[in-house]
């Protein structure tokens, strides 16, 4: 059984920084043995990919609003993924959600629908 624990949103402002942080608790697995990735959904739009990261850490995705200012990482050590939210704009306002998957090898998957397991989700709101 794999559960998921977001942490570390809030309200900041436009230019401010955030790190979100997902614990995974694992029975019977190995974290090491899933990708992670994270989705955000904002008010009355789709849930979409932020960022995706391998199982080792040495593969990942950014999603083009994002890239060149967030960055995702994982500890193996400590189960947990990172997303670290720099330059912060409104538009990144939404509940971002962390995703695992069983993955082989360094894939990495961008799908809302080839999610295995979710977290509860966690409110970012960024004011201008």
């Amino acid at each position: 059984q794999v559960q998921l624990s977001e942490s570390g949103g809030g309200l900041v402002q436009a230019g401010d920084s955030l790190r979100l942080s997902c614990k995974m608790s694992v029975s019977g697995g190995n974290f090491n043995n899933y990708a992670l990735a994270w989705f955000r959904q904002a008010p009355g739009k789709e849930r979409d990919v932020v960022s995706s990261i391998s199982r080792s850490g040495g593969r990942s995705y950014y999603s083009n609003s994002v890239r060149g200012r967030f960055t995702m990482s994982r500890d193996n050590a400590k189960n947990t993924v990172y997303l670290q939210m720099n330059s912060l704009e409104p538009e990144d306002t939404a509940v971002y959600y962390c995703a695992a998957k069983m993955a082989p090898g360094d894939n990495i998957w961008t799908y809302v629908s080839a999610s295995d397991y979710w977290g509860q989700g966690t409110q970012v709101t960024v004011s201008s």
